[in-house]
């Protein structure tokens, strides 16, 4: 048994049928490592091996997700005349990725603000090592259009579809916090976004807390709106997570010193280029295009690289404490001693705003 599976909450049990139409059941399933669902790491690691870039005496081993970092660093020239070799590994979601990362078998990979959680108080080998923020719009608690439901306090006794262990489970957590419930005043129906989202769309849940590109999916392809965000109630942060192994060796810290910077290079071109990255990234996912221009907009073409300053561990710290609280993790520790600031250089810190588009869709 993993490190993860050892600690991971139980989950209900909730019938595995297909409900929607097949239409619907697009192949998201491959973007969640970006903000890290709860699936369990079933001990191989769940990576598959993919291709190759670079050159050079020195292997880096990535962990990535379908139209993720290696897609984008292509899209903006970011792989032209790389110095060293990537080899990527394709995961499906935040925790199997950083059993990889906790057994050596990947050197970094990009993850939501809550699987280092989980991660970490599993004792998982994980340093995080850079860190972006960015707008929050994204992370939302879902209800259909015709609901009776217009605030956060009145999902008291209402059932909610939530990834186990996602950000979109914090940022549902912190929604009824600050509405003054607890995770006991609801039904928690603990389901992987395809299957969150067939249930959500045939009525088995009142409401669906999720993240982008599912957010700008479920509001352009059902009849869902918006209850709230998770602006003002989340911090916005993702991680990269790198093994400890490889920031301990040389010639590898280097390599990844370069990474986050082509990541960071990279980010700053999907903000200026959102219509260009829209389209690579729909044909990479098989997202609609306008569906992955409303997430880029919303949320993914937001985020600023910052500094993994003490705000930004603290923020963390909240999150681990939370989810402690709540006996979803083991128990409390200390989440700082899971950072590694090395790369911080001159960056801006962690409260800098995400960046924005203007109602002409040009970058703001």
């Amino acid at each position: 048994m993993t490190p993860l599976e050892r600690w991971a909450p139980p989950t209900p049990p909730i019938p595995r049928r297909r409900l929607a139409p097949a239409a619907l059941l697009l192949p998201l399933v491959l973007l969640l490592a970006a903000c890290g669902g709860a699936s369990r790491a079933d001990g191989s690691g769940g990576g598959t091996r993919g291709g190759t870039d670079g050159k050079g005496s020195v292997t880096l081993n990535v962990g990535d997700q379908k139209g993720g970092s290696a897609s984008v660093l292509r899209a903006a020239g970011e792989l032209d005349d790389l110095p060293y070799r990537i080899q990527w590994s394709t995961f499906t979601s935040g925790p199997p990725l950083l059993e990889a990362v906790n057994a050596g078998a990947v050197d970094i990979g990009a993850v939501g603000n809550t699987p280092p959680v989980f991660a970490a108080a599993a004792h998982s080998k994980i340093k995080v090592i850079a860190a972006t923020h960015g707008a929050s719009a994204g992370e939302a608690i879902l209800v259909k259009k015709d609901s009776p439901l217009t605030r956060p306090a009145q999902l008291k006794g209402k059932s909610v579809a939530v990834a186990q262990g996602s950000s979109a489970h914090y940022q549902l957590v912190a929604s009824l916090k600050k509405a003054g419930l607890t995770p006991k005043d609801v039904t928690l129906n603990y389901l992987q976004p395809a299957d969150a989202l067939a249930a959500f769309s045939r009525g088995r849940v009142d409401a669906w807390a999720i993240w982008d590109p599912y957010t700008s999916q479920a509001l352009d392809q059902t009849d869902a709106r918006v209850l709230t965000t998770g602006e003002g109630v989340v911090n916005g942060l993702s991680f990269q997570v790198a093994a400890p192994a490889a920031l301990d060796d040389g010639k590898k810290s280097a390599a990844l010193k370069d990474y986050v910077d082509r990541l960071r290079r990279a980010q700053d071109w999907v903000h200026r280029h959102p219509d260009t990255w829209a389209k690579v990234w729909a044909e990479e996912t098989g997202l609609p295009r306008k569906v992955a221009l409303a997430a880029v907009k919303r949320t993914r073409g937001t985020a600023v690289t910052v500094a993994l300053d003490r705000a930004a561990v603290a923020s963390e710290q909240q999150i681990a404490d939370t989810f402690a609280d709540l006996k979803l993790i083991p128990g409390r520790f200390d989440f700082s001693s899971f950072v590694d600031t090395r790369f911080n250089g001159a960056l801006p810190p962690s409260s800098t705003a995400p960046r924005t588009y203007g109602t002409d869709g040009k970058a703001g």
